[in-house]
């Protein structure tokens, strides 16, 4: 565990149903079922160690399988990338 002065901000985005009923073209118009929440960007904390992890999937905390996304950026050290967790299932 690391505390939450030392750890490192990463972005995690965190997907849920599309839509709001099991069959949205049921009824008509399948965009009056989209869910507006089905997704949200949070800033997390993460170990500084994650920027040197093995790439996908991982797992955190038993909650979601996730999948981290680097954003590369001018610098090739690896504690210069932005680290992007995308929630793939709850």
């Amino acid at each position: 565990m690391v505390s939450a002065q030392h750890a490192i901000d990463v972005e995690a985005r965190l997907y849920d149903r599309l839509f709001t009923v099991p069959e949205p073209d049921a009824e008509g118009d399948f965009k009056a079922h989209l869910n507006p929440n089905s997704l949200e960007v949070v800033t997390a904390k993460c170990e500084p160690s994650m920027v040197y992890a093995a790439r996908p999937p991982l797992s955190i905390e038993r909650l979601a399988t996730s999948l981290s996304t680097p954003i590369p950026t001018s610098s090739p050290h690896p504690s210069q990338r932005k680290l992007v967790f995308n929630r793939t299932i709850r």
